[in-house]
C-alpha cells in the first residue's frame, strides 16, 4: 500500500484542486440528498465563503496527498454553541469538511484527516469535536463512529406542501 501524507493547505495555489474536492462532494452528497447544489458556480461560491469561515475562526485546510498528487481535504474551525450548553463546552472545534476520492478511499485517508482536525483543536486548547454527516449517508456516519464520535443531536425535518 501507498503511502500517504497530510499538509496544511495552501492558499491560493490549492485553490483549483480544493474546487474539485467541493465540486466531489457535492456530487457525492447529491446522489444521497438531491437538495446539494451541483451547479457550475456551486464551489466557487462555497470556496470563498469557507476561507473566510476559516481566517475568522482560527481555522485549517488540510490537504491528503498520494503519490505527490492530492486526493482528499478537511477543514477545521472553531466554532460555539448555543448560550444554554456549559461554557466549559461551548467552544468546539468543527469538522466542517472531509472528503476523499473514490480511488484512495479505504486507506485511512479520511481517518488520519480527522485526526489532523483533532490535533489543531488539542492545540487550540479545545476539549471537544464535532462533525456533522448526512443522516442517509451511512458509509461516512459509520467512518466516524469508527473514528470516536457519537451521535449528539439530530435535525429533523419535513418539506411543507
Amino acid at each position: 500500500m501507498t503511502a500517504f501524507a497530510i499538509r496544511e493547505a495552501r492558499l491560493p495555489e490549492d485553490r483549483d484542486v480544493i474546487l474539485s474536492f467541493i465540486d466531489g462532494l457535492q456530487r457525492y452528497e447529491h446522489a444521497i440528498e438531491p437538495d446539494r447544489r451541483v451547479d457550475e458556480t456551486v464551489a466557487a461560491d462555497y470556496y470563498a465563503e469557507l476561507v473566510k469561515r476559516v481566517a475568522e475562526n482560527e481555522g485549517r485546510i488540510f490537504m491528503a496527498e498520494l503519490d505527490g498528487a492530492a486526493v482528499g481535504w478537511s477543514v477545521f474551525h472553531k466554532s460555539r454553541n448555543m448560550i444554554f450548553v456549559i461554557e466549559e463546552e461551548r467552544c468546539f472545534g468543527y469538522v466542517a469538511e472531509l472528503f476523499v476520492n473514490e480511488a484512495a478511499r479505504g486507506r485511512g485517508i479520511g481517518r488520519a484527516l480527522i485526526e489532523e482536525c483533532e490535533k489543531t483543536a488539542r492545540t487550540l486548547g479545545l476539549k471537544l469535536m464535532q462533525i456533522g454527516v448526512l443522516a442517509k449517508n451511512e458509509r461516512t456516519a459509520r467512518v466516524y463512529a469508527e473514528a470516536g464520535y457519537e451521535p449528539y443531536s439530530a435535525d429533523l425535518r419535513k418539506y411543507l406542501r
